[in-house]
């Protein structure tokens, strides 16, 4: 009987632990703000470096290192076309010029610095994000942006890649 009694403690603690497995967590975080008096729009986008390098490395047939010391200036390139053909941004109907400015690693999520220059007037903002869809169909991408005083957020999923504002 109490082997019985242990027996079933230890498969009801196994059976209780394993709903506690770990599940991969597929989302980028990005930010754009429309600075006016610079005529320009800020972006940041915030990217987990591991699905990233997964992401480049399939769509180019390259390895990537992007945030370790292995990193090389054809992993940047690379991942600054990446992001140009999966993260683009039409003001006014119009293609802009995205301008990568720079990169830096916040733990595990690789931080990119973006800008769009020479944006005299906004009457719309179509912004198309597949970043890391094609790979990861769980993969949400959650936009913030914010002008005018008016912050507006929009999530991007495998379905749906593609939101417009207007001003």
């Amino acid at each position: 009987m109490k082997k019985r009694i242990i027996k079933g403690f230890l498969l009801f603690f196994v059976f209780s632990m394993s709903s506690f497995a770990v599940h991969k967590f597929y989302m980028a975080i990005y930010q754009i703000n429309y600075a006016p008096e610079k005529k320009m729009l800020q972006i940041t986008a915030r990217i987990f470096v591991d699905d990233l390098n997964k992401s480049i490395e399939k769509k180019y047939n390259k390895k990537t290192f992007l945030g370790s010391a292995k990193e090389s200036i054809e992993s940047q390139e690379l991942l600054k076309k990446y992001l140009s053909e999966n993260f683009i941004i039409h003001v006014n109907g119009q293609t802009t010029a995205m301008n990568f400015l720079s990169k830096e690693m916040d733990g595990d999520v690789l931080v990119c610095y973006l800008s769009v220059k020479n944006i005299q007037k906004i009457k719309t903002i179509e912004i198309y994000n597949s970043v890391l869809v094609e790979y990861f169909g769980e993969q949400q991408n959650i936009v913030h942006v914010t002008a005018f005083n008016i912050k507006k957020s929009f999530l991007f999923t495998e379905s749906s890649t593609k939101q417009v504002l207007k001003y």
